[in-house]
């Protein structure tokens, strides 16, 4: 193991403490970036609160709903995680990204915090998975969205039109995508819990 990789395996496991108020200067390694990159997350190394000494974990790819916003991660788990090295799909409550400093440049380490039990019912992720999931959050969508365009194929010729009532409706349009958004998380979230019981 690299100095550098054993530097970051003992940062993503003094995250918490850093987080909880320990060490002043270190705290600052925690602000907000404000806009990511998706190349950057996926280089991030993946580690677990429930498997400390495990070696990092990869991510592999990001879900993104209709409202173009983050719903999960898929994650290589590496064999010492406990998992036999499956890729897991990791939904948005279950972790969080930790920027640091390293020679000059901001990178990103995710913690995936779960105990051992939930850890061990994250979905695993293979084809089945995502058309059962695709099928579940577009009827999140429909049921939700009250005639919400999905924003990735939402124009805004309505604003091009003058006068109130075009933007009036793009504002509805755009709070449809939001309670719809919000609703697919949500049954992502409730979908990985059944799983888990």
């Amino acid at each position: 193991m690299t100095q550098t990789r054993t530097a970051r395996t003992i940062l993503a496991a003094s995250a918490g403490l850093f987080l909880a108020g320990l060490g002043t200067g270190a705290q600052a390694q925690f602000d907000p970036q404000g806009l990511y990159s998706t190349r950057d997350i996926l280089d991030a190394e993946v580690h677990f609160e429930s498997a400390p000494a495990s070696e990092p974990s990869e991510v592999v790819d990001i879900l993104l709903g209709d409202d173009r916003k983050v719903q999960a991660i898929v994650v290589d788990t590496h064999d010492s995680v406990g998992l036999d090295g499956d890729t897991v799909v990791i939904t948005n409550q279950h972790y969080r990204l930790v920027n640091f400093n390293e020679n000059g440049e901001t990178q990103h380490d995710i913690i995936v915090e779960t105990d051992t039990e939930a850890l061990d019912a994250m979905p695993r992720y293979d084809r089945e998975w995502m058309n059962t999931a695709r099928e579940r959050a577009r009827e999140a969508w429909d049921s939700t969205g009250e005639g919400a365009e999905s924003a990735w194929h939402r124009t805004r010729q309505g604003l091009d039109r003058i006068g109130e009532g075009a933007e009036n409706a793009w504002e509805r349009t755009q709070e449809g995508a939001e309670r719809a958004g919000r609703r697919i998380s949500e049954t992502l979230d409730e979908w990985t819990r059944d799983s888990d019981g």
